[in-house]
């Protein structure tokens, strides 16, 4: 009973990401409106789920967030400029994907920060992965849980999106079920986005 209720609970919440992140995505000019509204919704929806792993401790989940956050952003930045020197026609996509999507506002880059970060790691790791835990084995969790957080960015129509968010789910998720801290993870990702978004973003 308790494992089809589970199923049911992660069913919905996906369908619902997906409606939220659709809509989020459908109109460039009011974005970041959209989407912050949409992963508050997520985070509320996980939060009704159950409790988040916070097995690390404060001085371990900062220190391995960083590192781990400047090693994606590093996987990143050796992956943009092997892709340049190979040749590949993908340059103009990042540009556009910065323009249509990246923080422009003061208030935008708060959001990616205090909500889009955390909202990402309590919904997708936090609950889509941890729910999934209970149906496969870690690896295929993991996996799974990575494929799920790409797919909704299907809406924003670019390929290049769904890889990077595929990528980094996937590190993030392996993180998550390694040390079991959701500050962890949510440190990490929040290094990753200043450092893509603000420090040193690659358009």
């Amino acid at each position: 009973m308790d494992r089809r209720f589970l199923d049911y609970r992660l069913i919905v919440g996906f369908i619902i990401a997906h409606v939220l992140i659709y809509f989020s995505f459908h109109d460039k000019t009011i974005f970041w409106y959209i989407f912050s509204g949409s992963i508050l919704i997520l985070i509320a929806y996980a939060m009704l789920q159950g409790e988040v792993d916070d097995e690390a401790s404060f001085a371990k989940y900062i220190l391995f967030g960083v590192i781990s956050g400047l090693l994606l952003y590093l996987i990143f930045w050796l992956g943009f400029h092997a892709f340049q020197l190979v040749g590949l026609p993908f340059e103009k996509s990042v540009n556009k994907l910065y323009r249509w999507y990246a923080p422009q506002a003061f208030w935008h880059y708060i959001a990616l920060v205090l909500v889009a970060a955390p909202g990402e790691e309590l919904y997708w790791r936090g609950f889509i992965q941890k729910s999934l835990l209970k149906f496969f084995k870690p690896f295929w969790s993991i996996l799974f849980g990575a494929f799920l957080f790409a797919s909704v960015q299907i809406y924003s129509g670019s390929f290049l999106l769904m890889f990077a968010a595929f990528i980094s789910g996937f590190a993030w998720g392996l993180l998550y079920y390694w040390k079991r801290s959701m500050p962890l993870v949510i440190v990490s990702h929040i290094i990753f986005d200043i450092l893509i978004f603000i420090i040193f973003p690659f358009n």
